[in-house]
């Protein structure tokens, strides 16, 4: 990736913030739940586009304050935030020229989202970032929608009247945008990714492409949602990820990830060389759900105190061990050993580094790291640890070694 990304590459954790008329229906409409994520409910219950809209009417966003989403992604650790500017029910949370079907020019609102999370964004030292569905729109026949092929749709006359000109609007009214988030290509062809990249990077060069504009023209890979690589993935990647099982608000969805879980997929993705972007799904009113908060703010705790062992860190070589306890990250000169269970000691074997001196992270408490060849003629680590502090979903160990590589040595045969 070019220079100009390294905010991105340093920065490994991110907020992702779905939001439009599907969260006024909360998951539900005329009696029938969703069983599905609740921002796909307009396709999943075939609400007509007609019906839909009206949904409009009721959108005033009473509640939805952008200083404080901005606030709340700063203290969870967060350095940079993607608002869902058009979703693929077609309904833009900015001013368009392009559609008057927008908050701006068709709720009660009368407001313009994505301006105010761009000034919030800048006040709390946040990179702004966009997401928008660029294949994908119910409310425009000639659009892609799920399980439907292009036969008897003008893909083209969608594309030209309102993707191209909603996504230039986005690049030259809202100041420096740092990341384009983009979903579900379909059947886009090549030519036209391309013409996305290109107009993209021809009015913002330093603005990011996720790998989902298609065709394999992203700057970096997206996974597949709340899916994290196996192994150390040897290109730059992002996981989008929920909170709890929906990306836009669900009343029924209770299914809150704790704050160690978290955690726990923040340093395994980063571990593995990449980058956590963590959904939050306002109300109808734009009000973020307190579990939401609770756990972010948790989260935020541990990033107050750990956060040299998340940013700016680099992919890990493969450990030739499977350890159930825990995960590596590393920066020149340091490994941080991030340990999720209770342990007296931790015993590491094959790490061909030698170790100069060994603390807890957070308080830089000294602790004793005994080194020795075993029998077998394997590097060993023998680290014994402190007791944990609570709430201490993750207790980080940092050994200072020498060299800035850190090098694990091959399983002897």
């Amino acid at each position: 990736m070019e220079p100009s990304a390294l905010w991105w590459m340093d920065g490994k954790f991110g907020m992702f913030i779905h939001w439009g008329l599907y969260s006024l229906l909360a998951g539900e409409y005329q009696g029938t739940s969703t069983d599905n994520i609740a921002e796909w409910i307009m396709h999943d219950l075939s609400i007509s586009a007609e019906e839909y809209r009206k949904l409009a009417r009721q959108f005033e966003g009473k509640d939805f304050n952008a200083e404080s989403i901005a606030s709340l992604a700063q203290e969870a650790g967060m350095k940079y935030l993607v608002f869902t500017s058009k979703h693929h029910d077609g309904f833009s949370l900015f001013d368009s020229r392009a559609t008057q079907y927008n908050s701006k020019r068709a709720t009660p609102s009368n407001r313009d989202f994505v301006r105010e999370l761009r000034e919030a964004c800048d006040r709390h030292n946040l990179v702004f970032g966009l997401y928008y569905s660029q294949a994908q729109d119910w409310d425009d026949e000639d659009a892609c929608e799920d399980g439907i092929g292009p036969d008897g749709k003008d893909f083209e006359k969608y594309f030209r009247n309102k993707c191209i000109p909603q996504l230039t609007e986005l690049l030259t009214n809202y100041g420096p945008i740092g990341l384009i988030w983009l979903d579900t290509p379909m059947y886009m062809t090549k030519e036209q990714s391309q013409e996305l990249r290109d107009l993209i990077k021809g009015l913002q060069p330093s603005c990011l492409i996720n790998g989902r504009i298609g065709n394999g023209l992203g700057d970096y890979m997206t996974t597949g949602d709340n899916f994290i690589p196996l192994l150390p993935y040897p290109a730059s990647f992002e996981v989008p990820a929920t909170i709890n099982n929906s990306w836009g608000y669900n009343k029924n969805d209770h299914a809150w990830k704790s704050p160690k879980q978290i955690i726990r997929s923040l340093v395994k993705i980063v571990s593995r060389g990449g980058n956590y972007l963590l959904n939050i799904g306002p109300t109808g009113t734009g009000e973020v759900p307190q579990p939401s908060v609770d756990v972010l703010k948790a989260v935020g705790s541990f990033m107050t105190k750990n956060g040299e062992s998340i940013y700016g860190t680099k992919r890990m070589p493969m450990y030739p061990y499977d350890i159930d306890w825990g995960y590596f990250t590393a920066k020149p000169g340091k490994l941080y050993i991030h340990i999720f269970e209770e342990m007296g000691r931790a015993y590491l074997l094959n790490i061909a580094n030698k170790p100069l001196v060994c603390y807890r992270l957070w308080d830089r408490l000294p602790l004793t790291l005994k080194e020795r060849v075993t029998c077998e003629g394997d590097s060993s680590w023998l680290i014994t640890l402190p007791e944990r502090e609570k709430d201490e979903f993750d207790q980080v160990i940092c050994v200072e070694v020498e060299g800035d590589e850190i090098v694990f040595e091959p399983i002897r045969g």
